[in-house]
């Protein structure tokens, strides 16, 4: 998928003034409604725009704890394994990966006795060999993808 100039600008608003209308981004961009209608039918045909949502807080949410559980798994059992992980309402976000371990979780919880009853979840699930967890003391770098986009917009303007 080739990202222009106009997708960057639109992505850019998209992610900068979120509840907009349409006709108000079509005005502020200087192009027809239609226009950037197809441009954004593309972007989410293409995979790159994949939800409108809100971005929501689990620390408003009642959940301000937040820990990276890396979770070892019995060989041959990963998919059992990572559709148990779905079963698990604090688990917000779960990955396969590489290195030490076979899955990484991000896992918010009330406190950290809540905590420790999830990793207890976690560690009687069958084919969980064990986990280790590693607790977030403070965000350094927000969620972010404005600087991805404007990068790849310089790119395609080369």
């Amino acid at each position: 998928m080739s990202v222009d100039e106009l997708d960057t600008r639109i992505l850019r608003l998209l992610l900068e003034q979120p509840r907009t209308s349409v006709r108000e981004y079509a005005r502020l961009l200087g192009v027809a409604r239609g226009t950037l209608q197809a441009r954004l039918d593309r972007l989410e045909r293409d995979g790159v725009i994949t939800g409108t949502g809100p971005f929501l807080s689990p620390a408003a949410l009642g959940h301000p704890v937040l820990a990276f559980v890396h979770i070892e798994v019995t060989q041959g059992h990963l998919d059992e394994v990572g559709d148990a992980l779905a079963a698990v309402p604090e688990i917000v976000e779960a990955f396969s990966i590489t290195g030490g371990g076979d899955l990484l979780t991000r896992v918010v919880a009330r406190d950290n006795g809540h905590l420790e009853d999830v990793i207890q979840r976690l560690i009687s699930l069958p084919g969980v060999v064990r986990t280790r967890t590693e607790m977030v003391l403070r965000e350094r770098v927000p969620h972010r993808l404005l600087p991805l986009v404007e990068a790849v917009g310089r790119a395609a303007g080369k």
